[in-house]
Order: structure tokens, then C-alpha cells, then sequence
């Protein structure tokens, strides 16, 4: 089975969780907009991703000389950092909120998240193609 998750796969499932977290995080910016003295939050997604794909392939690799037996786990799953917002400009409450910002940046990661989504659709509709209908001479 570990054999079908490559890279790529990987590499676009780690995408959604970390695309997850910073619209969460966008998301909380937006309903504390009006708080006063909040300080808007920020996720280092880019150094997120470079940490995933360096620890791929990296860990112990169990060897596997049964088909019951259980191979190696998967990568642990890599949580961006987040911070508070040091490009946010405190307004007289307080707050460092730009809500007009802040929904860019969300459509800006939910279009960003949508890619990985299909990203991840192509590629098992190729697995699915290569079993039901690459399989060869029937």
C-alpha cells in the first residue's frame, strides 16, 4: 500500500493539513476583527512545506518480509508555525486586523487548497485507471 502513496501524494496531503491551519487562522483574524486590542496572526506555511518534503523519507524504514506484516508509519505530520502578525498596523483599539487583508488572503488559500484537492483527485484517478483499465491483455 505504501507503495501507491509517492511523494506527490504526499506532498499534496501535507499541503491540505497546512492550507487547513492557515485558514483557520485567517478565519480567526476575521472574527476577531473587531476585538479591540487583538493582535492578528500570521502561519510560516513556505517553511512548513520545505520542513515536510526534508523529512521525507527520512526515519526508520521497518523491513517488511511478510504482506501482513505492517510497514513503516507515515511521516508525521508537520504544523506550521504561527505568530503574531508583524506587518499588522494597530489601529486606535488596538487591533491589528486588516479585514479587506485578511479575505484576500483567505480566497487566496482556499483557491491554493482546491489545487492540492484536485491535485490529489488526478492523481488516484490515475491509480484507478492503471487497475481497472491498464491492466493489459485481459
Amino acid at each position: 500500500m505504501s507503495q501507491l502513496i509517492d511523494p506527490t501524494l504526499r506532498a499534496a496531503a501535507q499541503s491540505l493539513n497546512l492550507r487547513l491551519q492557515a485558514q483557520n487562522v485567517h478565519a480567526s483574524n476575521v472574527a476577531n476583527a473587531d476585538t479591540p486590542n487583538y493582535k492578528g496572526q500570521a502561519v510560516e506555511f513556505e517553511q512548513a512545506m520545505r520542513s515536510a518534503m526534508a523529512n521525507e523519507g527520512k526515519g526508520i524504514k521497518l523491513e517488511v518480509s511478510d504482506p501482513k506484516h505492517i510497514g513503516s508509519p507515515p511521516p508525521e505530520a508537520v504544523e506550521a508555525q504561527v505568530f503574531d502578525d508583524p506587518n499588522g498596523i494597530e489601529s486606535l483599539d488596538g487591533n491589528t486586523v486588516d479585514r479587506a487583508k485578511e479575505m484576500v488572503a483567505m480566497k487566496e488559500n482556499q483557491i491554493l487548497y482546491n489545487t492540492a484537492v484536485e491535485a490529489i483527485r488526478k492523481k488516484l484517478g490515475m491509480l484507478e485507471y492503471g487497475i481497472n483499465e491498464g491492466g493489459g491483455n485481459r
